[in-house]
């Protein structure tokens, strides 16, 4: 039976992350994070790129047309939305959700979602590096599992 997964070797592979600025305080620790397992799994500065977006909302459109380029392997979609006294909570959630999977599905290029969705700071805070440690170190390295699985099947191999 052949079996085919992705190896935890980013060297070589192109990887692009797209930032959101809005809770940055959050999103530059998912950031770091996500650089550290790339470094780590060999990932190069000139296989890198960072993309930085007003706020999640700009994350599928941002991705879409990264993926559409041709040049990544992956992209990684960080952001943090945090639940208010509004519905816009919910709003800006299904949506950044729905828009991240409908990039990866029709670019077919594997798209992370390292989006934080949290009732409170404190869960972003724990997410981002404190009790839960840094999800963004998770994110990276499901940016280099996903992107060889996608090179090994395209290849046969």
């Amino acid at each position: 039976m052949k079996t085919t997964e992705g190896a935890l070797n980013a060297s070589g592979l192109r990887v692009a992350l797209v930032v959101s600025r809005f809770n940055s305080f959050i999103t530059e620790r998912l950031l770091q994070g996500s650089l550290d397992a790339l470094r780590r799994s060999g990932a190069t500065e000139s296989t890198l790129e960072v993309v930085h977006v007003p706020g999640a909302f700009e994350l599928p459109v941002t991705a879409r047309e990264l993926a559409e380029t041709g040049r990544y392997d992956a992209i990684i979609c960080l952001g943090c939305i945090i639940r208010g006294q509004t519905p816009h909570f919910e709003y800006i959630s299904t949506e950044v959700s729905r828009g991240i999977s409908t990039a990866a599905v029709e670019t077919r290029v594997p798209l992370v979602f390292g989006v934080l969705t949290c009732d409170t700071l404190e869960q972003a805070i724990d997410r981002a590096g404190a009790k839960h440690g840094n999800l963004g170190f998770q994110y990276g390295l499901t940016a280099v599992e996903m992107g060889n699985l996608f090179r090994g099947i395209r290849s046969g191999q």
